[in-house]
């Protein structure tokens, strides 16, 4: 099959770039600034064509022979390209996240592609109990900017006329097996944070749990919608551990780690940022409070239409998969080993 791929030099992208190369699929990874398509390993993704492209531009920044060749070599597209930071302003999440699945919207339809496109679990809002594989429930609000474009670009899918199924991955962390990630975004930076002690106070609720679903699931589940995409057309799949980890789930695989700092977990009723030493009240602002709502919520993810789809089911993200994450990120320098910790100590 001949796929075009969008973001294929993102986390996500550049490992599902690399398992439909491996399935022998003739893939074209649509880039822009970074052209380097690496698969969670690392290693470069060979036997890929990469085209230049620009998710806010009209036409993607094409002229019509391009547009138009494109639309007609290509069987299907798998969009994954998109603005993934909370606090990314509203005109650029609307931009490349709404308008610009509006335009790749436009391109499967010029092609008479059909269209694999990849959402967030979270359009679900602040919601607690079981979410079903279906249009949000309106009730709930957004947590987020990156919510809220990405329920719209949903939205816009359904509305499309194109024969599409939309994915919808929960928060990805690293592989099940050896925790192994590629590179360290999003809510890493809000955990590394809290393990060394710079944010110690983050306000949750006690029945909170997070949803971390390892990219190996949320990689291999796409291309197995990519293959059976005749049946696939017109669901929408949570691509979700089943399982979410409860927040002192979460607190004790951190206390697992003598040196790393233990989080205080408040109500959020009773939080007040204002009261946060000088320091902290701004890692709060930038950083950790961008991920709160993630402490706040207890959403239960049914994902019995992708088990029936792609044959999958999440291997247990439990406690003891916490720990290969942390672990390989100490590992890897990104946490911090105690060795550099007592050296950064001991540094004048």
């Amino acid at each position: 099959m001949k796929i075009l791929l969008t973001g294929a030099a993102g986390l996500l992208g550049g490992e599902v770039a690399a398992r439909l190369v491996g399935e022998g699929h003739r893939v074209t990874g649509l880039v822009n600034r970074n052209r380097e398509v690496r698969a969670n390993d690392g290693i470069p993704v060979a036997d890929i064509t990469l085209l230049a492209g620009d998710l806010a531009a009209e036409r993607l920044g094409w002229d019509d022979a391009t547009w138009n060749g494109v639309a007609e070599n290509q069987d299907l597209v798998v969009h994954c390209a998109a603005i993934t930071q909370f606090d990314a302003p509203e005109a650029l999440h609307r931009a490349v996240n709404v308008e610009g699945t509006a335009r790749i919207v436009d391109l499967a339809r010029a092609g008479g592609m059909k269209l694999v496109h990849i959402s967030t679990a979270y359009v679900c809002g602040m919601r607690n109990g079981p979410v079903m594989e279906e249009a949000r429930d309106v009730r709930f609000p957004f947590a987020n900017g990156y919510e809220v474009s990405k329920a719209a670009a949903e939205a816009l899918v359904r509305e499309s006329g194109v024969p599409a199924v939309i994915a919808r991955p929960s928060v990805i962390v690293g592989e099940w097996a050896s925790g192994a990630i590629r590179q360290f975004d999003t809510i890493y930076a809000a955990f590394k944070l809290i393990a060394q002690g710079r944010v110690r106070i983050m306000p949750a609720t006690t029945e909170a749990t997070i949803d971390f679903v390892p990219i190996d699931h949320v990689a291999g589940s796409i291309v197995n919608l990519v293959e059976h995409i005749d049946a696939a057309v017109g669901s929408t799949c949570h691509l979700v551990s089943g399982a979410p980890v409860p927040i002192e789930t979460f607190r004790a695989a951190i206390a697992r780690i003598p040196h790393f700092a233990t989080p205080e977990f408040v109500n959020p009723i009773d939080f007040d940022p204002t009261t946060l030493p000088p320091l902290e009240r701004r890692l709060h602002t930038r950083v950790t409070g961008l991920y709160s709502s993630y402490f706040q919520r207890d959403p239960r993810f049914d994902d019995t239409q992708a088990r029936a789809l792609t044959g999958r089911k999440c291997s247990p993200a439990d406690g003891a998969f916490l720990n290969r994450l942390i672990d390989y990120a100490i590992g890897t320098g990104f946490l911090p080993s105690e060795q550099g910790e007592t050296k950064a100590r001991a540094t004048p």
